[in-house]
């Protein structure tokens, strides 16, 4: 390392950063609350001395845009941006993050509370520390340790909070839409410090079941919907299987199933003593890396009518397919762009072994600065996406500490330095 990248590493303020952390754990930005948070990070961005953009998000028309989903209702939302350096001949680059989180259940799951962040065991607990509050900080506190360290980047480093990425991306769409480009990006979601070139896609859908009530005392004489269900979601297990059984990339070797189809709800029956005549459920549709969406409907579509074919009643009365909220398009980066190269190399050099380049079978922004921005974007952040979206939620410290270096060293090298000389160590 050179005399300036390692001005800028002894100029991070991990202090700083888990005290911000623990100030945005502790705003609840569930279910379209996130203005809060968002004004919370632009003031934080502010006094770190980044130059900050905030504005209102136009609703109305960012769902006029094609690839514009939402699940969560909102009312108010704001899109916040900091950046420094630039424009030079240097590469202009994105640190995107999102301040939005799932609900965090049931308190008393959680041996730590949910909104109130908890240090032990050199862990960080609280709803949001791992997805992805703390990769935020971590590219906050990224750009904010060049400027403590008085360096000036030719490239445009820009750090992006946004809202609403569990349920569809819209606060990274108002980004784009807003003008907001780079030459490369990097999504600070917990990888385990992997390199994420590529994300799979995911598709909500809704199935609804139809059956015949009758009284509960002469149950043979009606047809429950909740046994009907029983050989569609078995059928779902099969072709389940078969999709994934063709998955042979090997960015995608370590999970068992790539593109998972989980129920994640199911309702039915409207009194105790009647037969149930509905039973409607929700769920998530992995798609391929190479699958289009509208292909990827085409087959569940199909793949429905298929296993009801071999039930009388169902043929007769085929479940309904409704395809609705969040609908998460696959993406990739190619595996040998300078974006992949520069985390790789600087997480080589601080850790001294090259970092896992790998696959994730879940959707994220990503897909939105690659396929409607023609940003090359991967995916790299601390923490295991495995602890979220569960009670206890946690990041490593040791994770939060790297990232942020090897974010400020990217950026650093990517961007490139404003000054001329620099001395090699």
């Amino acid at each position: 390392m050179n005399s300036l990248e390692r001005q800028v590493l002894d100029a991070i303020d991990f202090e700083g950063l888990l005290s911000f952390l623990e100030r945005l754990i502790a705003i609840p930005s569930c279910d379209g609350r996130e203005s809060a948070a968002q004004e919370a990070v632009a003031r934080h961005m502010e006094a770190c001395g980044l130059e900050v953009d905030t504005w209102e998000l136009d609703f109305e028309q960012l769902q006029e845009h094609p690839a514009c989903f939402q699940e969560v209702h909102r009312e108010h939302g704001l899109g916040v941006v900091g950046s420094l350096g630039g424009p030079g001949a240097g590469h202009d680059l994105i640190f995107n993050g999102h301040v939005d989180v799932v609900p965090a259940g049931d308190p008393a799951n959680w041996t730590y509370p949910p909104w109130q962040s908890t240090l032990t065991s050199n862990r960080l607990y609280g709803r949001g520390a791992v997805d992805m509050k703390g990769g935020l900080c971590c590219g906050i506190y990224a750009a904010k340790a060049l400027l403590d360290a008085g360096i000036g980047l030719n490239g445009k480093l820009t750090v992006e909070s946004v809202i609403g990425e569990e349920d569809g991306g819209i606060g990274t769409l108002a980004t784009l839409l807003r003008g907001y480009r780079a030459d490369a990006a990097i999504l600070m979601e917990p990888t385990r410090l992997a390199v994420i070139p590529a994300q799979a896609g995911a598709l909500n859908f809704r199935l609804t079941v139809n059956g015949l009530s009758a009284h509960g005392c002469v149950r043979d004489e009606g047809v429950s919907a909740i046994e009907k269900f029983q050989p569609i979601f078995a059928g779902l297990r099969s072709f389940e299987q078969r999709r994934n059984a063709n998955c042979s990339d090997p960015l995608f070797a370590s999970y068992a199933l790539p593109y998972p189809i989980s129920i994640g709800t199911v309702a039915a029956g409207d009194w105790a003593s009647t037969v149930p005549e509905r039973l409607v459920c929700e769920g998530r549709y992995g798609v391929q890396l190479d699958e289009d969406l509208d292909s990827a409907r085409t087959q569940f579509e199909k793949a429905v009518i298929q296993i009801a074919g071999e039930d009388p009643w169902l043929a007769e009365h085929p479940p309904e397919v409704e395809w609705w909220g969040g609908q998460f398009a696959p993406a990739e980066t190619p595996r040998d762009h300078a974006i992949l190269e520069s985390v790789a190399e600087a997480m080589q050099e601080l850790t001294g072994k090259r970092p896992s380049v790998e696959g994730v079978p879940y959707g994220a922004d990503m897909r939105l600065l690659v396929n409607e921005g023609g940003i090359p974007t991967i995916l790299f952040g601390p923490g295991d996406v495995r602890q979220s979206h569960r009670p206890d939620e946690f990041v490593p410290l040791d994770d939060l500490l790297l990232a942020t270096r090897a974010l400020a060293l990217t950026a650093l090298r990517y961007c490139g330095a404003a000054q001329t000389e620099q001395t090699e160590l």
